[in-house]
């Protein structure tokens, strides 16, 4: 059996869709049915029950996908521990994450390990208040960020990871007995100063100027880390947006968070000097693939 004719079994034993194993592996739906029909002929006996509208696995079609899965994942597993070594990926890949974040990435790690043997990934962090000198300066190879990022110099990688948005309010608050908040809540309350390093546009995507009604929203006292921000929260001296895995993440004694109803979803991405053409790079961007992004959830 060609290895072609594998991965579309596979897909279809995963899919039990003609159409959608077409689509994912880019063939013709003509070819999908021409590879189980040849390996059908070749077994003598059906892998697929087939009608109008349900396509199942047999006994023997789902005793086949079995056996074949184990072979097919020790085989991928082969070619991509020699395409690294091939590659010379060895070493350590350096991710800058904010905060908690790295935990989420934990799958993409696990995965970029388990493809590259000889390699690792080692997480640290950066501050919001200055975004983009480690990168810069070669600290790190690659930070997850949130969008947009415009800057002439970066690239902007795969969104791997999105999340809504909640409001951090001092219990004392007049805010704080709300169930939810929305954007024109913000209009005349302060709002932190992460000073002069964070570019005005990439600020304005999570803290506006003004609420969508034209309200100002100034800003006050200065941060320049998260847990300067919740003290500065709790002591009710001002209020933040925050992306919302801080409410399991975070707990801090004098902080409510509260979800912002109208908020615009934050979208997590990869972002990398365009200079740098490591094959440490080029493998995570390729181990995270073209999937959809991960909505960030509580949980384990």
């Amino acid at each position: 059996m060609e290895l072609r004719d594998i991965e579309i079994f596979l897909t279809l034993a995963e899919e039990l869709h003609f159409g959608r194993t077409a689509e994912l592996l880019r063939v013709s739906q003509a070819r999908v049915s021409q590879a189980i029909r040849k390996q059908e002929r070749r077994i003598g006996a059906t892998l697929f029950d087939r009608t109008s509208r349900t396509v199942t696995l047999t006994p023997i079609g789902r005793r086949l996908r079995d056996d074949l899965q184990q072979a097919y994942d020790l085989l991928q597993g082969g070619l991509a521990r020699a395409t690294a070594a091939g590659q010379g990926i060895g070493g350590t890949l350096r991710l800058g994450v904010m905060g908690a974040l790295g935990a989420e990435l934990r799958p993409v790690v696990e995965a970029f390990r388990a493809r590259h043997p000889d390699g690792d990934v080692e997480i640290s962090e950066f501050h919001f208040s200055d975004p983009f000198t480690r990168l810069r300066s070669g600290d790190v190879d690659v930070q997850l960020m949130w969008l947009p990022v415009r800057e002439p110099d970066l690239t902007v990688g795969p969104v791997v990871l999105t999340e809504g948005r909640v409001l951090a309010v001092s219990t004392d608050s007049d805010l704080a007995g709300r169930d939810a908040v929305s954007m024109n809540d913000l209009g005349g309350r302060t709002v932190l100063d992460p000073g002069a390093d964070m570019p005005d546009y990439w600020l304005e995507a999570m803290l506006p100027k003004r609420t969508p009604e034209g309200r100002l929203i100034p800003r006050g006292p200065a941060a320049r880390t998260f847990h300067e921000v919740l003290t500065r929260v709790a002591a009710g001296q001002l209020v933040c947006p925050l992306n919302e895995h801080v409410r399991w993440y975070y707990s801090h004694p004098g902080i409510t968070y509260l979800p912002i109803r109208d908020a615009p979803r934050t979208e997590w991405a990869l972002v990398w000097s365009t200079a740098n053409r490591s094959a440490h790079l080029r493998a995570l961007i390729e181990t995270v693939g073209g999937g959809e992004p991960r909505p960030i959830v509580p949980g384990p």
